[in-house]
C-alpha cells in the first residue's frame, strides 16, 4: 500500500472519532420553556430525570446511558427502572441527587418543588426546565434534549416519527362528527383539564371536544353536578393503574347522563396520555379509536 493511501484511509476511520469528540466538547447555549438561557460547556455526560416523562423520552432519543439518577415512576422502558433513584417528582432527596454528581438536572416546571431546586441551582449544577403541553412542545422537547446529549440524530428521528404520526391521525380524522368529552384526570377530588392541556388536543385531533376547555386552570377540581350539567355524550380517563377502569363505573349510577345511557364510558391507559413522550401518540390513537365507536354505535 503506497504511504499516501494509508494515511488517507486512516483519516477516514478517525474522522467520526474526532469528529463525535469535538461535538462532545462543544460548548452549548440552550433556551429552555421557562425562557431561561442554559450555557453548558459541553454535552451533558451524567443526568439526572426528574419527571418520569423526562426519562421515557432520553430513552427515546439513545440517551439512556446518560442517566444517573430518576425519580419515583419512571417505570418505562423497563430498563429504566434500574436507574438509582433520588426521591419523588415532588419530593427530592437532595442528598442522594447531589451524591451521583450530575452535570446537568432535566427538571419538571409546573411538577417538581421550586425550593429544592433553588436550592440545587445554588450548589451550582445546571438545570434544564421542560414544560411540554402540546404536540410540538414534545418534539421540541425532544429535539432539545438531542442537542444537551449530542444524540441530534436520534432525536430528530423521534420528533419526525411523532410528527408525521399525528399528522396521520389529524388527517383522517379532520372530516369526522364532534363528539363532547369529559376526560377525567382524578376521582377524588374529581378532577378535568383545560383546552391548554396536551390531551385535550389529542381530543381535538380526534374530533372530540373537551367540554371544559374554557376553565381558566389547566387542571381544574369541578363537581359532578357541573358535568351532569354539561351531560356530555363520551366519558373518558384512567384510573390509579393501567388496567384499572375503576373511575368510570362511579358515573354508572347517573342514569340521566347521555354517555351512561349509551354506554360510552371508556378507559384510556393513563400512561399513554399523561405522559408528554412518544408513548401520547399511541394513547391519542385509542381516543380517537374510542370516538369512533362512540360516533358508529
Amino acid at each position: 500500500m503506497r504511504p499516501t493511501k494509508f494515511w488517507v484511509l486512516l483519516l477516514l476511520l478517525l474522522l467520526p472519532l474526532t469528529l463525535t469528540g469535538a461535538a462532545l466538547a462543544a460548548p452549548i447555549k440552550i433556551t429552555d420553556d421557562t425562557g431561561q438561557v442554559l450555557q453548558l460547556a459541553k454535552t451533558a455526560q451524567r443526568m439526572i430525570s426528574l419527571s418520569p416523562h423526562i426519562t421515557e423520552n432520553l430513552f427515546a432519543i439513545g440517551a439512556s446511558d446518560l442517566i444517573v439518577g430518576a425519580v419515583e415512576y419512571s417505570d418505562y422502558p423497563e430498563a429504566a427502572k434500574k436507574i438509582p433513584l433520588i426521591g419523588g417528582y415532588n419530593q427530592l432527596d437532595i442528598e442522594s441527587l447531589v451524591a451521583l454528581e450530575p452535570d446537568l438536572i432535566i427538571a419538571w416546571h409546573s411538577g417538581n418543588p421550586v425550593a429544592q431546586l433553588e436550592r440545587l441551582a445554588g450548589l451550582g449544577i445546571p438545570i434544564y426546565y421542560t414544560e411540554p403541553r402540546s404536540f410540538a412542545a414534545v418534539s421540541h422537547e425532544l429535539r432539545q434534549l438531542g442537542r444537551l446529549t449530542g444524540k441530534e440524530a436520534q432525536a430528530e428521528a423521534a420528533a419526525l416519527a411523532f410528527e408525521q404520526g399525528a399528522e396521520q391521525l389529524k388527517a383522517e380524522y379532520a372530516q369526522q362528527r364532534p363528539v363532547r368529552v369529559f376526560y377525567q384526570v382524578w376521582e377524588q377530588p374529581l378532577m378535568t383539564l383545560n383546552g391548554e392541556h396536551l390531551i385535550s388536543e389529542g381530543l381535538s385531533l380526534c374530533g372530540g371536544v373537551n367540554i371544559f376547555a374554557e376553565l381558566n386552570q389547566l387542571v381544574p377540581v369541578i363537581s359532578r353536578e357541573v358535568v351532569l350539567a354539561q351531560n356530555p355524550e363520551v366519558i373518558m380517563g384512567g384510573g390509579m393503574g393501567e388496567d384499572t377502569p375503576a373511575w368510570l363505573e362511579g358515573w354508572k349510577k347517573y342514569q340521566s347522563l347521555q354517555a351512561v345511557q349509551d354506554k360510552k364510558l371508556y378507559f384510556i391507559p393513563p400512561s399513554l396520555v399523561q405522559r408528554p413522550t412518544p408513548r401520547f401518540l399511541q394513547g391519542t390513537k385509542i381516543m380517537c379509536d374510542k370516538l369512533q365507536a362512540a360516533r358508529n354505535s
